[in-house]
């Protein structure tokens, strides 16, 4: 099955792709990494229940430390772009747990509306620019890609003007951007089992 996250494989010599191509697919991971704990944040955040040791757990472990693995995998595979998303999302997991925990932990501060709001936009700005590779990729990728930054561009300006409603209205975002991950990455498990697509991806 082609590579979720590699637009364009350069030639490379038969040794260096052994070494690469002879392992499993690390996108599913990283996507249900991510899109699993998606969805239950954001079911949080658009209002059907409070913050919990569930959703900080899995922000750490399969938010945050499956996509950390998915990215290193991805790296030896030689994909920058997956290597890129996938260990930069899964360490925004572990920093937004980071800054839940820690004024609990540390006599620190918790960040305010507006430094919220800067973390949020941050992360949108650069979710936006990969949006812009998924181009090359397929349209499942594009749909994930495009809906996260708009959570994310969402939730700035909800936690900047510290507008509750815009918050909720981002939470079901959230959640459509979190199942979208999810079927990508499960479409590729059952297309590959199966040795032919029962989800289709919009591959070119």
């Amino acid at each position: 099955m082609q590579r979720m996250f590699n637009p364009d494989p350069q030639p490379q010599s038969h040794q260096h792709m052994s070494q690469t191509q002879d392992t499993a697919n690390p996108a599913p991971l990283g996507l249900l990494g991510f899109g699993m704990t998606t969805v239950l944040l954001n079911i949080h955040t658009a209002g059907f229940f409070g913050l919990s040791s569930m959703i900080l757990a899995m922000g750490i472990w399969y938010g945050g430390l499956a996509q950390i693995i998915a990215g290193i995998m991805e790296w030896r595979k030689g994909n920058t772009f997956g290597m890129l998303a996938f260990t930069s999302y899964g360490l925004f997991w572990i920093s937004l747990v980071a800054m839940t925990v820690m004024p609990k932990v540390v006599k620190i501060d918790p960040p305010d509306s507006a430094a919220m709001a800067a973390y949020l936009f941050m992360w949108g700005l650069f979710t936006l620019v990969m949006f812009i590779g998924t181009l090359k990729l397929n349209r499942a990728l594009q749909i994930v890609f495009a809906s996260l930054t708009i959570l994310f561009f969402l939730l700035a300006f909800g936690r900047g003007a510290e507008n509750e409603d815009i918050v909720h209205i981002a939470g079901y975002e959230g959640i459509f951007c979190g199942l979208c991950a999810m079927y990508a990455g499960l479409a590729q498990v059952l297309n590959d089992v199966h040795g032919k697509v029962l989800w289709p991806l919009g591959t070119k």
